[in-house]
């Protein structure tokens, strides 16, 4: 997967973050279906947003981005900030 195809995946799932929004203020969804997709959401971005600054990482020390895939969910949200 390269930048590109990341970045579109990243759009792709704020786009889907947005309509989420739109849904609950519609009543078509109620806020646990909104916060459960969410949640989803936000994690899948998180392993994307991951992904993207190791490649670029790597890119910058001279290493193979392609090298780089992604890592689970569990990985990524256990990262300490």
């Amino acid at each position: 997967m390269d930048d590109n195809t990341v970045l579109g995946r990243i759009n792709g799932l704020v786009e889907e973050e947005h309509k989420l929004r739109q849904q609950l203020s519609r009543g078509e969804i109620s806020s646990d279906e909104e916060h459960a997709k969410l949640k989803e959401l936000e994690e899948s971005l998180d392993q994307c947003w991951d992904l993207l600054r190791r490649r670029r990482a790597a890119r910058e020390f001279g290493n193979d981005p392609d090298s780089e895939k992604a890592h689970s969910t569990s990985e990524v949200e256990g990262y300490l900030q």
